[in-house]
């Protein structure tokens, strides 16, 4: 038996499931994880933390998880308030949540690829029309390119990356504010990378007050190298987080992930402390590639994309040969790798010559 002979939905027929391969080897660097341990410090942290929660297994946990949504909202800043805040298992799940309540059935969400290969998944899985906007051919979205789009398809939902997932690079903050001025429904524009963005680049974070249809999502999965926690969160007008309590789940985050993850940000001086290192390793890979001649983006992110001049499968499976896995997130001629420790770092520019 077999999934096609299951009475699944028609559109989610031939379809595959989201998923990064999970291989053995010397040197990953496929997922944009953070290739940093947790230090000591904050691994006793947190234990002591889950410790305090095992008696209490028996009852449910914080539905609303204020405390973790005040302790997240005291990390932003930009004057945000607990009832700005709300968290989810990764900013997935908190985008699923959003497009749950302003999208589904009769509604569209439109992006601009290359992009976060989730969101048209998300987007399909709630029953929204997935509208596929594109970049320019540089990879680049002006504010006039992206007006135009909107003008065009009129869609109930936009999402923006920034810094973008694959290419790296930040939106100019004119694109979000030309977005936010001519979109009719809901704004989101997807941080999950703020935390490595070059000095100077700005954050929508600062645009909230002022618009209350747009949602910044964020994540511990990157900087906070918290990946196997599954936290992610949003930034909005408070009535964004009243509506979107009507589509949780009820319980929909444990008691042990609210308490690892607000220890993980009491702890976060620590945590934060390996962005800079990493930054140091992407901007190496970055002039290190175009000193050899290679086509590579900008990257605010913690990976850089590249362009491998040929075949990108024949190229990853090159470097999967010599140890170094790194993403071949479908576009052609072009590979992402994500920054990491010195020797892996070290490593895959080895393979790569």
């Amino acid at each position: 038996m077999s999934i096609d002979d299951l009475p699944i939905r028609d559109d989610l027929r031939g379809q595959s499931p989201y998923g990064a391969p999970q291989l053995d080897v010397a040197v990953r660097l496929n997922t944009n994880e953070n290739s940093y341990a947790l230090p000591d410090e904050v691994t006793e942290a947190i234990g002591k933390a889950l410790q305090a929660e095992l008696r209490d297994l028996n009852r449910y946990p914080d539905r609303d998880a204020v405390a973790l949504r005040t302790d997240l909202a005291d990390y932003l800043g930009h004057g945000l308030a607990t009832a700005n805040l709300w968290a989810a298992n990764g900013s997935n799940e908190v985008q699923q949540q959003l497009l749950q309540t302003f999208a589904g059935p009769g509604r569209s969400a439109l992006g601009f690829g290359p992009s976060y290969s989730m969101h048209p998944l998300l987007a399909q899985g709630t029953g929204t029309r997935w509208i596929a906007a594109l970049r320019d051919p540089d990879f680049g979205l002006t504010p006039a390119a992206a007006r135009e789009q909107l003008a065009l398809h009129d869609p109930d939902l936009v999402f923006l990356c920034s810094p973008n997932n694959p290419t790296g690079t930040a939106l100019d903050p004119e694109v979000i504010t030309e977005v936010l001025a001519n979109a009719r429904g809901m704004v989101i524009v997807d941080e999950a990378y703020a935390e490595f963005a070059r000095e100077g680049t700005s954050s929508a974070l600062a645009l909230i007050a002022g618009h209350p249809r747009l949602v910044v999502t964020r994540t511990m999965s990157k900087a906070f190298g918290f990946a196997g926690g599954r936290l992610g969160y949003f930034a909005a007008h408070p009535a964004v987080v009243d509506a979107v309590q009507l589509v949780r789940l009820p319980y929909h985050l444990s008691s042990l992930t609210q308490a690892a993850a607000r220890a993980a940000l009491a702890q976060r001086d620590a945590l934060l402390a390996t962005v800079e290192a990493i930054k140091e390793q992407r901007d190496r890979i970055v002039v290190t590639l175009r000193s050899r001649g290679f086509r590579v983006a900008d990257s605010d992110a913690n990976f850089v994309l590249f362009e491998v001049g040929g075949d990108q499968k024949t190229a990853w499976q090159r470097l999967l040969d010599r140890g170094v896995l790194i993403r071949d997130v479908g576009l052609p001629g072009w590979l992402r790798v994500t920054a990491g420790t010195p020797s892996e770092t070290e490593a895959f520019l080895e393979a790569l010559k």
